[in-house]
């Protein structure tokens, strides 16, 4: 079962509307993603649809937030275009945010309204991709003697 986190950042949300609302345009971004960086910076991005599988919003965020020097993203959001409102991350995007950020918080909206949600909770006994890698002094090659 989801657990609610009291607090929703609804600054966040008002920044993904705002990207949604001036910047996704025709079907090739449809969707826009806002997080916060553990020191207060706010990043955006849009998806880059394409019939191949372009990528969704938060994951084009990761690129734009490692690019910005913001590794340590705390909350994310989505939100869809045409006033759709706030839209969960699809499994791809659970699985990588996950993979990226174990503690990261997700802003999810229901029919009960908006609530803050782990992204572990909404990907519970999921693959960890960490725990399945090698250590990478196991894996340096050795030198013969």
């Amino acid at each position: 079962m989801t657990k609610q986190i009291d607090h929703v950042d609804r600054q966040l949300i008002q920044a993904a509307a705002h990207v949604a609302a001036t910047r996704c345009r025709g079907d090739n971004h449809t969707m826009a993603a806002a997080a916060r960086n553990h020191d207060g910076r706010i990043v955006t991005a849009v998806n880059a649809y394409h019939f191949t599988g372009g990528p969704c919003a938060e994951l084009v965020l990761i690129g734009a937030a490692a690019a910005q020097g913001a590794y340590d993203l705390d909350t994310i959001v989505a939100v869809g275009d045409r006033d759709r409102g706030v839209v969960p991350p699809c499994g791809r995007c659970r699985q990588v945010l996950l993979d990226y950020f174990p503690a990261l918080k997700v802003i999810v909206g229901t029919s009960n309204g908006l609530r803050t949600v782990s992204i572990t909770d909404l990907l519970p006994e999921s693959y960890v991709w960490a725990d399945h890698q090698l250590d990478a002094e196991e894996n340096a090659p050795r030198g013969t003697s």
